[in-house]
């Protein structure tokens, strides 16, 4: 029966990263609940009906502690925190190796503007949410991560799922194309054409971590994009634009010497332009695009 629970793992992983928005929390989350599964006596094991249903609350227990440390541990963050960003399906084949990154289903529920509303929840509220309307876990099984009843859970679910009506919207048509022009504006450090392409009240949020270069603060406003994007253009030669998915949507990384520097994922408003660019630069987060992390599209 123990050695069965190996195969949880790629939902377990699936499931923490949703919760955390951080692989390496995420992985940290999942160890702990093997380990707390092996620490049961042999009889105790036996005894639980759905290893699969226990390593889910406990791993939920924990993401929901990490939760309620992680808001004080962002105050203290230099500038921006944002969540980890995913490559795309073009690398390794999917799922085949120990690499949590690898593990991970892309889906809406893994965009970059869907984490960043999950940003904006409780973490009883984010727990909820993630379970039931993601995972589809029944209320009565979530009442057991949050130690409350089903009642109390569906309505957190409910005041989770009104901060997404309001903050995420779908995945835009048109985006891989929206993106190419701004790569080949921004190569061209053409401020003009950038200025069309991005939404007046687009807002540009940029996570260095105190570890790289980035502004601390969000840019606001299209022609202030702009202008920022073509003074990083003039001081960064030498650096390769690529089209590349970042969380399951067209993004764009950009290198150097081979060295991924900067990850970006983007979202458009209704009209098409770009309404919301999210930049990371925090050497931390990028790990998981070294090597294989930005391959050539097949």
């Amino acid at each position: 029966m123990g050695d069965g629970v190996v195969g949880e793992r790629r939902q377990l992983i699936n499931v923490a990263y949703r919760l955390l928005g951080s692989l390496a929390e995420a992985e940290d989350a999942v160890q702990e609940a093997y380990a707390r599964w092996y620490a049961l006596p042999p009889s105790r094991r036996d005894e639980i009906a759905s290893p699969g249903a226990w390593l889910t609350t406990v791993t939920g227990r924990i993401c929901l502690d990490v939760l309620g440390s992680a808001r004080a541990r962002r105050e203290r963050y230099v500038g921006a925190w944002l969540p980890d960003p995913l490559p795309g399906r073009a690398g390794r084949p999917h799922g085949t190796s120990g690499d949590p990154a690898d593990q991970l289903v892309l889906d809406e529920s893994v965009t970059m503007a869907f984490l960043v509303v999950l940003e904006t929840m409780t973490p009883a509220e984010r727990v909820a949410f993630v379970l039931h309307d993601v995972f589809r876990y029944p209320f009565a099984e979530v009442a057991g991560v949050l130690d409350r009843t089903p009642a109390a859970c569906k309505q957190l679910a409910a005041s989770a799922r009104r901060r997404v009506r309001t903050g995420a919207p779908a995945p835009a048509d048109g985006q891989a194309e929206t993106v190419r022009r701004v790569k080949e504006a921004w190569e061209a450090k053409d401020i003009g054409a950038l200025v069309d392409l991005l939404d007046r009240a687009a807002v540009m949020t940029a996570d260095g971590g105190g570890l790289a270069g980035a502004a601390l603060r969000p840019v606001e406003g299209g022609p202030h994009i702009a202008r920022y994007m073509a003074g990083i253009a003039e001081k960064a030669p030498g650096l390769e634009l690529l089209e590349r998915p970042v969380n399951g949507t067209p993004g764009l990384v950009a290198r150097r010497a081979g060295t991924v520097l900067t990850v970006a994922a983007f979202d458009l408003a209704a009209d098409g332009r770009v309404a919301r660019i999210w930049v990371i630069r925090n050497p931390e987060k990028l790990r998981v695009w070294a090597g294989d992390g930005a391959p050539s599209p097949r």
